[in-house]
């Protein structure tokens, strides 16, 4: 369907009636509260914080009187509620700064999404299958009864969505005094190598913050900053405020990575480098700025060229640019992290950052927990005889060799709280469904985006539309029935919550009762002294290994973090399913990317089905024929594919990730998922599957060009 197509006929009849006429019927969108519906009033504003990654935007809800249609016990009909009806970003918050992402607009669907668990459930035959609703008693009970029943308190494993809260406090201790090991904290685009990187180089084992807003030049390797990678509301302020908001001074952009991002799309300059290599573009800078330091001797521009096929007088030349222009800095994340040698590229950019001094900086406070586990312990689950999931889908974001399907059936008894039957709680004997932020406490301390220290807390904008129940409580409460009780040290999740903030600062309870947030009143810390690291080693390249034979598997495979779905948790989320990806405009599908070049050399056209191959399986999907990808790459969005995750996500499109190979770093043992080879064949013509929101490109007849 052509875009004028799409805007003529949204204006006549709607956005759901238009996504009908784009093929699928069931691509309607939801209406949360409908208009109609809003029982006139004065609207209140209240605080809330995102909870769609864990950059922790604080948010204000606009919530007003409505009728809402529902069933309780059985019964269908209309309740009067305060109903949620907006979201936008906290002027005053040190992340948000009155900013809110796509992603971030879409999360108020959660609370009024038709396919939610609206109570507990009880698995109905085999795994997979159905489930009968229980009361929380028998929900309770039985999952009590099971933690009873470990003979090895060890056999219990948790797998969580890594966060930065009082909320992940409240599951570490339960499990510390139950006897269990910590949560593993899973999800697919980790950070672990940056941080370990972080702390070897500034003695700061977190993610960084960079002061964007003051600096002149910033090079990039491989971190979409402005769309997926780390803080990307407050690094879109800062980004917007270096480009445009001083006067007559315009800061320099370039970006080096293996795949044209949305942040390469907006860069001055965007270089291609083999893929595993960029560091060594990061060092022959260095050795550029500083010839005399014996750490970048090997490190040449000529030398970095043979190796990385950056052409040396284009490494000279952005060596010269960033001396110049200062303050200068590198930001390195994504792909270029996840090879095989992504420590390597890691400690790189950070003896780069050391040469130029301009970042990065470490948000203070970070004293929250972090889940001890990374995520490639997921596959520890394997010996659990029980399993708790919590916000996490480890079935969806493991590759197959991690076999997490096969330990998912072994597992005896298996609890999720999960708000939504997603891949993985569709294996689950128990569902305890946790309420949506909007319905229940929140908090969040941002472990970067801000140069101050800031935490979040806000308590529910509305009453629960159903039978649901914050999962913190739920483990306070199981804890004190146990047969040998585990004493927590709170009541309530609010309890601990404000405990918390208690012992951040004398006014910061007060403070997040008003606005949802404290933030320090202390000046950020110099980037000086966070340059103390002690005896950090010089980087060594060695040359990235990859999956598949490079005869048999040509192509290096790059899967990446969708601008709408991120790792897959959003696409559940109609308004996202219908976000045009703004790279390729392409939505509610799956697509393969690939350079021109290749495409014509393999008789590939837009559309056409094909089927990308590595040594752990094959997918099939649309492809798009892409400018800005290396003639030596494929690439695909991660989100869709899912065996189940509401009618809106459920059998849509394919999984990139289940071809991947089970690479490692090096170093640190995370997961490389850009180490996979691939090959490609087309194998159909255009079937429909590839749904673009811009439609065909078509020239006009030769009578009608402009000369």
């Amino acid at each position: 369907m052509e875009r004028r197509d799409f805007i003529k006929l949204t204006a006549i009849t709607g956005t759901g009636a238009a996504l009908t006429a784009c093929g699928n019927p069931e691509h309607q969108l939801i209406r949360f509260v409908p208009e109609d519906d809003i029982v006139p009033g004065i609207a209140e504003w209240k605080p809330s914080v995102c909870p769609l990654c864990s950059a922790g935007c604080g948010v204000t809800v606009r919530v007003m009187d409505a009728d809402f249609e529902t069933a309780r016990n059985g019964q269908q009909g209309v309740v009067a509620i305060k109903a949620a009806k907006k979201l936008e970003g906290q002027p005053a918050h040190p992340i948000s700064q009155g900013g809110l992402c796509a992603r971030g607009q879409a999360s108020i669907q959660l609370t009024y999404h038709p396919d939610r668990v609206t109570q507990p459930m009880k698995r109905s035959g085999v795994r997979g299958g159905d489930f009968k609703p229980v009361s929380w008693d028998e929900a309770v009970a039985e999952l009590t009864s099971k933690l009873d029943a470990l003979t090895d308190r060890k056999a219990l494993a948790y797998v969580t969505r890594p966060r930065r809260s009082r909320r992940l406090e409240v599951v570490s201790e339960f499990l510390t005094r139950f006897g269990a090991p910590g949560p593993i904290g899973f999800e697919v685009f980790a950070n672990d190598v940056l941080r370990k990187a972080n702390a070897a180089s500034f003695g700061r084992e977190q993610m960084p913050t960079f002061d964007l807003a003051h600096a002149m030049f910033v090079v990039g390797f491989g971190a979409d900053f402005l769309g997926t990678w780390n803080s990307p509301v407050a690094q879109n302020a800062g980004y917007g405020a270096m480009r445009q908001g001083r006067r007559g001074i315009r800061g320099r952009f370039v970006q080096i990575e293996p795949r044209m991002s949305l942040s390469g799309a907006s860069a001055d300059e965007w270089i291609y480098a083999r893929p595993g290599t960029e560091g060594v573009v990061a060092l022959a800078i260095a050795h550029v700025l500083q010839p005399s330091n014996a750490a970048f001797a090997d490190f040449a521009p000529d030398a970095a060229q043979t190796i990385t096929g950056v052409a040396a007088k284009r490494i000279e030349r952005l060596a010269k640019e960033l001396g110049d222009m200062k303050p200068a800095m590198a930001i390195v994340g994504g792909p270029v992290l996840a090879y095989s040698n992504g420590s390597f590229h890691a400690h790189a950019v950070n003896a780069l950052n050391r040469v130029l001094a301009g970042g990065p900086h470490f948000t203070p406070g970070a004293d929250i927990v972090r889940a001890p586990r990374p995520a490639s312990d997921v596959k520890a689950i394997a010996s659990a005889q029980v399993l708790l999931l919590d916000d996490a889908n480890p079935l969806y974001g493991a590759p197959r060799a991690w076999g997490v399907r096969d330990a998912l059936a072994k597992i005896p008894f298996i609890a999720s709280f999960s708000s939504f039957v997603d891949d993985s709680t569709a294996h689950a004997d128990l569902i305890l469904p946790d309420h949506t932020f909007l319905e229940g406490w929140t908090d969040s301390a941002p472990e970067s985006g801000s140069l101050t220290a800031v935490a979040n807390a806000a308590g529910p904008v509305m009453k629960p539309l159903y039978q649901t129940r914050a999962t913190p409580d739920v483990l306070i409460e199981i804890a004190g029935k146990l047969k040998s009780p585990v004493a927590m040290p709170w009541k309530t999740y609010d309890e601990a919550i404000k405990a918390g903030f208690d012992k951040l600062a004398p006014n910061a309870w007060d403070d997040v009762q008003k606005g949802g947030h404290w933030k320090s009143t202390e000046p950020p810390a110099a980037t000086s002294e966070h340059r103390a690291a002690s005896a950090e080693r010089q980087p060594v390249f060695e040359p990235p290994r990859f999956d598949g034979d490079a005869n048999a598997y040509p192509f290096y495979f790059q899967p990446y973090a969708s601008q709408m779905f991120n790792d897959g948790s959003a696409a559940h989320l109609p308004w996202l399913q219908e976000m045009p990806d703004p790279m390729t405009s392409a939505m509610w599908s799956s697509w393969v990317e690939i350079s021109p070049q290749a495409a014509a050399k393999l008789g590939i056209d837009k559309g056409d089905i094909v089927e990308v191959t590595s040594s752990q399986g094959s997918v099939r999907a649309p492809a798009v024929l892409s400018p800005g990808i290396g003639p030596d790459m494929i690439a695909m969005p991660v989100g869709q594919g899912h065996d189940s995750y509401t009618r809106y996500a459920s059998k849509r499109g394919v999984n990139p990730i289940t071809i991947l190979a089970p690479m490692a770093d090096t170093e640190t043992g995370a997961l490389a998922w850009a180490a996979t080879r691939v090959k490609i064949a087309r194998v159909g013509d255009p079937d429909g599957s590839l749904i673009t929101f811009a439609g065909e490109l078509r020239e006009e007849p030769h009578e009608h060009r402009t000369r």
